[in-house]
């Protein structure tokens, strides 16, 4: 007679060999493809990350402004359905409102195809300099024309933008000293964050994309 231990032994070789019953491996396989198919619709649900400062998803603050190239009226609310991009800028800036509008270039070409679902919006800090004429040589300087405006007024239209979006402006005799920012807006018209001119080369055209996607 064979010692227990060796009978024992030879039991787990025979179960792992032996092939599952029909009516035990169909509904294991089913189970198994819910799993995997509920894990993908909670993927997709999910909110995309994002880079810079998360704002909540709270409604954007909605304005009415004219455009200083077109000469059009623009909302803010009429953009829903399309992802924002939006910035406060002044023509004669030397330095952080250049560098936007051609980080704001460079993401339309890194878009490419989905460059046209992404609208890009400047409220002018400056309602005594920024003219139409000066807005048209800025936008022209910087290649922007397609999904751009650069909205402007006069101080008693903008300040409650600026106010809306805590833009501090403080004009000088040649400068203006303002916040430096780059709200990102989704689709359903939802603030979703913050980002700063030294953060758009490494983070605007990834953040945009993930906004592009959500809900597609």
């Amino acid at each position: 007679m064979r010692p227990a231990s060796a009978r024992t032994s030879t039991w787990p070789a025979q179960r792992r060999d032996a092939p599952l019953p029909a009516h035990i491996l169909g509904p294991m396989r089913r189970r198994a493809r819910c799993v995997v198919v509920i894990g993908l619709v909670l993927m997709a649900c999910a909110p995309p990350k994002l880079a810079g400062t998360e704002l909540g998803a709270t409604d954007a603050p909605d304005f009415t402004l004219s455009d200083g190239v077109s000469g059009r009226s623009v909302s803010l609310s009429a953009q829903r359905g399309q992802v924002v991009a939006l910035t406060f800028l002044y023509t004669t800036c030397p330095d952080v409102c250049p560098l936007t509008a051609s980080r704001f270039r460079a993401a339309q070409e890194s878009l490419a195809g989905d460059a046209g679902r992404v609208v890009f919006i400047a409220v002018s800090v400056d309602p005594d300099r920024d003219t139409p004429r000066a807005t048209q040589d800025f936008s022209a300087a910087h290649g922007l024309s397609t999904n751009w405006y650069y909205l402007v007024g006069g101080r008693a239209q903008l300040a409650p933008v600026w106010s809306a979006y805590g833009i501090g402006v403080q004009p000088g005799s040649a400068s203006v000293t303002h916040n430096d920012a780059v709200y990102l807006i989704d689709r359903r018209g939802r603030e979703r964050v913050l980002l700063h001119s030294e953060d758009l080369a490494a983070n605007l055209v990834d953040d945009l994309r993930a906004l592009i996607r959500a809900g597609d």
